[in-house]
């Protein structure tokens, strides 16, 4: 087991670890045992009681958080045409087809999200290997497959996160940053935390929240309690 810093133990005093604390407690503990010198990035973490290993209780999808990330996403779109100029227009940092599907290829990744028209699938769909495993694949799910190019945009650069459970029942998504005030934090929560409630499949049986946890970037983990909101 790595062994933690002194900093990192410093703040682990500060938190309760046999207690689960409600939303607005867990924000203020976040920020308060954040020892990063630069904005860190706020995160919660949901442990769910489903079985990703089974089709129908598979999780995933995306939110517009309303008071955004803290951070500006660029945003590739892969399109033809008229919607081209659309996506330009819109504010899409890299717009065009088959040219930046070649710069991929030859490990071009100077962008965080990627948008496609369904046209252009065809072709996008080969570099499945390569944007697979980085989670940087479009999909209709979270609506970064569409002819709506200017809404995708939109939502994107306004704080679109995406969610998607792994094979441990684990999501984890951002929220914000230290230097947001704890009243967005806790709002970016609560907008998450509802979208996955209301994402809950009929087939999960059980505890479906069984952990929450909120940190910062190199902080520790603080136990939020599900029903204390």
């Amino acid at each position: 087991m790595a062994k933690k810093s002194k900093k990192y133990a410093e703040a682990l005093q500060l938190i309760d670890r046999t207690k689960a604390y409600s939303v607005t407690e867990a924000v203020e503990l976040a920020k308060k045992t954040n020892f990063a010198k630069f904005d860190a990035t706020v995160e919660v973490a949901f442990r769910l009681g489903v079985d990703p290993k089974k089709a129908d209780q598979q999780i995933r999808g995306a939110v517009v958080l309303p008071n955004g990330t803290g951070k500006t996403q660029r945003v590739l779109v892969f399109a033809k045409g008229e919607k081209l100029k659309e996506a330009e227009a819109a504010g899409a940092d890299f717009v065009g087809d088959t040219d930046y599907i070649n710069k991929i290829q030859q490990g071009w990744f100077d962008f965080d999200v990627i948008v496609a028209t369904p046209d252009m699938m065809g072709e996008v769909g080969k570099l499945g290997r390569v944007l697979g495993p980085k989670g940087l694949m479009p999909n209709p799910k979270t609506g970064t497959v569409t002819f709506d190019v200017t809404k995708a945009i939109n939502e994107i650069k306004a704080g679109k996160v995406e969610y998607r459970v792994d094979k441990a029942g684990n999501i984890h998504v951002p929220i914000g940053k230290v230097s947001f005030e704890d009243s967005k934090l806790v709002e970016n929560f609560t907008t998450i935390f509802e979208t996955l409630q209301k994402a809950k499949p009929a087939a999960a049986k059980g505890t479906y929240m069984k952990n929450v946890a909120i940190t910062t970037t190199m902080g520790p983990g603080v136990k939020v309690d599900p029903s204390s909101f």
